[in-house]
């Protein structure tokens, strides 16, 4: 990452090298050590580590799970990404079997960018929907 990272920029790095290309040293390279995560449940994550876990956790149930950045708002310190997911429930993460349910879900992240690192992010899409879809899944099962 440059240093002169605009927010927008982050934001998009954050799709493409976090969840698309796996790569998690981008994960502590865009996050702030003590960044927050507010995750859609209510529930709340501190820092990269605990991210990657999350995301493994995800990843493991979606292996195949491709995001798509459809736009984007920002201003110097706050972007808002708009966002697609689509993949299939083929592997046994989160605790359930596999469903083999191709999922298509939309959300959209609020990030607040200092010093070139993302400080909080704020998850807006729709888990209950998605839950139904892998059946046995509960929200807390995400965490």
């Amino acid at each position: 990452m440059k240093p002169t990272s605009s927010a927008r920029e982050i934001g998009i790095q954050w799709f493409e090298r976090v969840w698309n290309q796996r790569d998690s040293a981008a994960a502590e390279e865009l996050m702030a050590p003590d960044a927050v995560g507010h995750l859609e449940g209510g529930h709340t994550i501190v820092g990269p580590k605990a991210f990657l876990k999350f995301q493994r956790g995800f990843l493991d149930a979606v292996p195949d799970m491709h995001l798509t950045v459809i736009d984007t708002v920002a201003d110097k310190t706050n972007v808002c990404v708009y966002w697609q997911a689509s993949g299939s429930h083929t592997g046994r993460g989160l605790g359930f079997q596999p469903t083999h349910a191709a999922l298509g879900f939309q959300g959209v992240t609020w990030f607040k960018v200092q010093a070139g690192r993302i400080v909080d992010g704020r998850d807006f899409w729709n888990m209950a929907a998605l839950m139904q879809k892998m059946s046995l899944a509960t929200a807390d099962d995400l965490c």
